[in-house]
């Protein structure tokens, strides 16, 4: 007696279900990998070539003991907004005033002195970062 065989002829029916399920695992992961490619280059594009903007203290003298003057040196996109944040501290370290001023003008570069209300005298003023928005 023979025993029959249960093995399809080889190429005579088409893909089995396992190749038909690769193929589509390979096109779906494919896709997947497209997008994630592209997410990433959008958030990098976006990180690197968004507006910036950049800053320097050019002087600072403290006015009074609630009050420092900075002249501040503002470079930006024109047309772009932001803020700078400022600090001030005190001669034993201690930080005494910390503010946000915003720049909206539509110049690349604003030259501005503006006044840094502090709690007690300032000996220092420093530009902490400044971003856009």
């Amino acid at each position: 007696m023979s025993t029959a065989s249960t093995q399809l002829p080889e190429g005579r029916y088409g893909r089995s279900a396992d190749e038909r399920a690769d193929r589509k695992l390979k096109i779906i992961g494919g896709v997947l990998g497209v997008a994630l490619i592209t997410l990433t280059g959008w958030f990098g594009y976006d990180y690197i070539g968004g507006t910036k903007i950049s800053a320097q203290v050019i002087t600072f003298k403290a006015v009074s003991d609630g009050a420092v003057e900075v002249h501040l040196e503002v470079h930006k996109d024109s047309g772009a907004s932001g803020y700078c944040t400022l600090r001030s501290q005190s001669a034993e370290g201690a930080e005494v005033g910390r503010a946000d001023f915003r720049f909206d003008q539509d110049s690349s570069r604003v030259d501005k002195v503006v006044t840094l209300r502090t709690t007690a005298r300032g000996s220092t003023a420093e530009l902490l970062g400044c971003h856009s928005g």
